[in-house]
Order: structure tokens, then sequence, then C-alpha cells
């Protein structure tokens, strides 16, 4: 029953004091760390650039996690308090819940307040797209497709490493993922980033399959529309660039009954209903029942684990 534990003092450390400084967050150093590990990456040479791409993510990760396991079990036979402590902020770091409400909670506010060129820089804290000239239904647009995502990398896929192979794989997700976010990307890091682009898809497969059913389940809780969101999401789960980010978007864009647009990229979901403040209201909901739903599993299945051994 400890993982139950250690999720509870995360939780708790998650809700009660959000996130720290970058000054004293681990996510911040690894980011730092990662800049880092790039300035001496290969400017030419694709093969080169790829393989030295491969082996910082390699070693970063094998170094990192191989630490916390080792601390870990040190302290596992040490002491089992302090353990569980530690356990639950190192897991802390690996997902941000209270962070996520907070984002999606300042846009809806700076829009409410006619303050749309604000919330366009705010947004950019959610997402990787030029914001500069979006309209107000595509800040919106952009909101909610964020929360969508971002329940699965930020909160839905680290539990689920943590759930199957405890903290350090967890860490070992917020790792990946925070390579994927920083060179994962076309462009300037085509071939340096590819590699971690890459793991970060094998990494979500499973999460963000899981994430989208939570959402449609958690459509039905809310009383949205579960048949839409079933629909849409098997419908549109492919038109993005992502082969995980569209399960879970189409799915609410279903449960809104909203048309969820990135310009030039994708459309999700039908325009039954026009794109408001309501809708970010309507998405924090959902957002907000699906991550207790995935708690609620992940305890049920930790007592049933613990029940059957």
């Amino acid at each position: 029953m400890e993982k139950i534990i250690i999720l509870l003092v995360a939780l708790t450390l998650d809700l009660a004091f959000g996130e720290p400084t970058n000054t004293w967050h681990p996510v911040a150093w690894l980011g730092k760390l990662i800049s880092l590990e790039m300035k001496p990456a290969p400017r030419r040479g694709k093969f080169r650039q790829m393989a030295y791409g491969t082996g910082i993510v390699l070693i970063t990760l094998g170094l990192v996690v191989a630490t916390i396991y080792f601390v870990l079990t040190q302290l596992n036979e040490f002491n089992l308090i302090v353990y569980a402590i530690i356990s639950g902020l190192l897991l802390k770091f690996s997902f941000s819940l209270r962070g996520l409400k907070q984002a999606v909670d300042l846009i809806k506010k700076l829009l409410a307040k006619g303050n749309l060129e604000q919330a366009r820089l705010s947004l950019k804290s959610l997402v990787s797209r030029d914001t500069t000239q979006l309209s107000q239904s595509q800040v919106i647009s952009a909101a909610v497709e964020s929360a969508a995502e971002n329940i699965c990398d930020s909160f839905v896929a680290p539990l689920f490493y943590f759930l199957i192979l405890g903290v350090p794989a967890a860490i070992a997700y917020r790792i990946i993922n925070t390579f994927d976010t920083m060179i994962g990307y076309h462009e300037r890091w085509e071939y340096l980033g590819k590699f971690s682009a890459r793991l970060d898809d094998v990494a979500n497969f499973i999460p963000a399959r899981l994430t989208a059913l939570l959402i449609v389940l958690a459509a039905l809780i809310c009383r949205r529309n579960i048949s839409q969101a079933w629909h849409i999401m098997l419908r549109d789960h492919k038109k993005t660039e992502s082969p995980n980010a569209g399960w879970t978007m189409s799915a609410i864009a279903g449960a809104l009954e909203v048309q969820l647009e990135k310009v030039g990229h994708y459309k999700l979901g039908d325009n039954h209903l026009a794109l408001s403040l309501n809708t970010i209201d309507a998405s924090r909901q959902i957002i907000a029942v699906t991550a207790i739903i995935w708690c609620s599993l992940f305890i049920l299945a930790e007592v049933v684990y613990f029940a059957a051994v």
C-alpha cells in the first residue's frame, strides 16, 4: 500500500503548494542541463546529430534514474516514513495538476477582462505555437486543447508509470517529456530531437489513449455529450501530427460539442456550439473529473493488488 501513501503525499504537496519557482524546481534544473548539453551539439550531418541527440537522452535518463533508484532504495531500508516523504516529493515533481489549472484559469480571467493581448502571452506557457495573432476564439481553442493534452502529459502518464514501476519510472517519463518539449521539434532540432520525439511518442502511447477514455467517462459524469466524445475521438484522433495528442483533444472537443482548431494543421470536432469562456469552464470541469477518476482507479488497483498478494 506504500504507493497510495506516496501518491497522497505528492497530491497534497501539489494541491497545497503548486509549483516552486524555477530556482528550486528540478524540472527547471533539467531544462538548464539540456540547454548545456545542446551547446556542443553538431550543427551539420543528420546522422551525427541523431547520434548526439540519442546519446544525451540516454545518458541523462540513465544517470538521473539510477541515482534516484539508489537513493530511494537506501531510504527504504533506513526509514519508511522518510522514504515515503521523499518519494512523494519526487513524485510531485513528475506531475503538475494545480499548475495546469492555474494556467488555464489565468487565460480565462484575462479574456473575461477583455485583455486579449495578455491572454496570448500567457498562452505561451501552455502551447508551442505562435500566439501573437490569435483571435479570442483561437485562444480559447488552444487553451482547451492544451488542457486536454496536458492532463495526460502532466498527470495521467507520470502516475501510470509510477503505478507500474515506481517513482523512478515517473521521473524517467518526466525526463523524456522534457527532452521532447525542448528539442523534439522540427526545423532547428530536426535531427537532434528526433530520438526524443519518438521516445516521447512511445512513452505516451498507452497513457494518451487511457486519458482519452477517462475524458469520455468524465463527460458522462459531467453530463456532457458522451456519445459525441466517443464518436469524435474515434473519427478525428488521427488528424494531429502527434500520434497521441489527437486522442485527448478530439475526445474533449466531442464532449463539449465544439470545434478545436490549430490553423493550418487540424480541426477537431463539429462546430455545434460556439467557443466561449463557458467552454473553458466546461473543459476545466472535465479535466478535474478526469484527474479524480484516475486517482480513484489508481487507488483501487493498488487495493486489489494488495488484497491479491
